[in-house]
């Protein structure tokens, strides 16, 4: 082979070596989504009509006490979070929106989550759809059914 055969097959080396990192290092941070908890949660909503949402729907306040019932572990570090669920009877629907104390936090929490929460913690009835996801420093757990779940999900990637 020539020298200008070599040169030219380490030069693309090169250019192939250095576009494989940048993609996996210099991976853009994703904007945090602005705003309360609450006001992201109607969001997270808009769009579905009040007879497709289950009974009474509400949020609550996720804290030391219940967090292992909404999330399935203690071992997320949280700057807030909150939980939305029907306030009667057992009902397969749960939407918990987790506010990290960073972005870098979120991706480890999501995991941390999926393997842990219980799509039958209402023990008679189970989530038929289970979706954990980040967006920015925000996680949300999607627990329903498979008529709720898509736009739920949805609506939280759009936001």
């Amino acid at each position: 082979m020539s020298k200008k055969v070599i040169w030219t097959i380490i030069a693309v080396v090169a250019v192939v070596a250095i576009a494989v990192v940048a993609v996996v290092f210099l991976k853009p941070v994703e904007k945090n989504v602005e705003g309360t908890l609450e006001e992201i949660m109607g969001k997270v909503y808009a769009g579905i009509a009040e007879e497709n949402l289950p009974m009474m729907l509400g949020n609550i306040p996720v804290d030391s006490e219940n967090v292992e019932g909404f999330l399935g572990t203690t071992e997320v570090n949280y700057k807030e979070a909150v939980a939305s669920e029907s306030m009667v009877g057992s009902i397969a629907h749960s939407v918990v929106l987790v506010r990290m104390n960073d972005a870098k936090e979120a991706d480890a929490a999501v995991e941390t989550i999926k393997g842990s929460v219980n799509p039958r913690k209402w023990i008679c009835v189970e989530a038929s759809n289970v979706a954990v996801k980040s967006k920015g420093d925000l996680v949300i757990l999607i627990m329903s059914n498979e008529t709720l779940a898509p736009t739920l999900e949805a609506n939280f990637d759009n936001l």
